[in-house]
């Protein structure tokens, strides 16, 4: 392993094998959300992204219909 980590620093590579345990230590790392979590999360931001889809249609409505006020 030592003489593998070596030649890695030396080259600036790793090989394809070493990137795959890598990733599978990191991946070990990672706390994953548990299904309520996601399930909240998930709510959160369909409400977040209505909301800014309210303010969005109602700005262009209102805008639209000063345009049509200003240049008709």
């Amino acid at each position: 392993m030592s003489d593998n980590h070596e030649l890695a620093s030396r080259s600036g590579r790793t090989s394809p094998i070493t990137f795959y345990r890598q990733v599978i230590a990191e991946l070990r790392k990672v706390v994953w959300p548990t299904r309520p979590q996601v399930v909240n999360y998930f709510f959160v931001v369909l409400v977040f992204v209505l909301i800014m889809m309210a303010i969005v249609a109602g700005l262009d409505f209102g805008l639209g219909k000063a345009m049509f006020w200003i240049f008709a």
